[in-house]
């Protein structure tokens, strides 16, 4: 992805209506957020949820902010406390919160204010199948996907599952936006090759940003 004379790739491209690829916005901030996700996590370690239907996700997960996604048994949702500790959710650190923002603001969507932040943890194997986010109340807030360490394959598709998937190379820093006509649109993440990060080592942290409530 590097230009001929060896600069990063900042080029933005636009995905769909509504949905737009920020390359390396978040990079200058990328240890920053690295190091608030090693607090994060010692407040709320890593865990692999298990579906309603009760696959066991390949990916680790936890949550901070206001408001973290959860699935078990009973179902898909969000709710304010741990439910391993029984405890809020740490608080959504400001260099978080900022970067959202702004990534939000490029990609054209002035007014979004994330009170969920959902971290993912990939390890080489693991994966994200197609998917929607539908389970925040109000899908006039677009999401806002950061990546972080390993480079990885992000599928874009439409509001059908059926419908033909675009894929995106996304590596350190890259940021992707999209909310609009193509807010419910099917997307998820390839399985992770194997490969060392200089910051991450054997592993891709991803922040998926959201309005969860009203």
């Amino acid at each position: 992805m590097d230009d001929l004379f060896g600069g990063l790739d900042t080029t933005n491209e636009e995905m769909a209506d509504g949905a737009v690829l920020l390359r390396r916005f978040a990079l200058d901030k990328a240890d920053d957020l690295l190091s608030d996700i090693g607090t994060v996590m010692s407040a709320a370690p890593l865990r692999h949820m298990v579906t309603p239907g009760g696959f066991t996700m390949s990916v680790g997960m936890t949550n901070c902010g206001q408001f973290g996604w959860v699935t078990d048994r009973r179902g898909y949702r969000y709710q304010n406390t741990d439910p391993l500790s029984g405890q809020p959710w740490p608080a959504m650190p400001e260099v978080m919160v900022s970067l959202a923002v702004d990534a939000a603001k490029q990609a054209g969507y002035p007014d979004f204010k994330p009170d969920a932040c959902l971290i993912n943890r990939y390890e080489p194997g693991a994966k994200m199948s197609l998917h929607q986010d539908k389970d925040e109340k109000d899908f006039s807030n677009p999401i806002v996907s950061v990546s972080l360490g390993l480079p990885a394959t992000f599928q874009f598709g439409g509001l059908s599952r059926k419908d033909a998937v675009r894929k995106y190379p996304l590596v350190h820093g890259d940021v992707v936006v999209w909310g609009g006509p193509s807010r419910l649109f099917y997307h998820g993440i390839l399985p992770l090759k194997e490969g060392t990060h200089e910051k991450t080592g054997r592993a891709r942290f991803n922040l998926t940003f959201r309005r969860a409530v009203l």
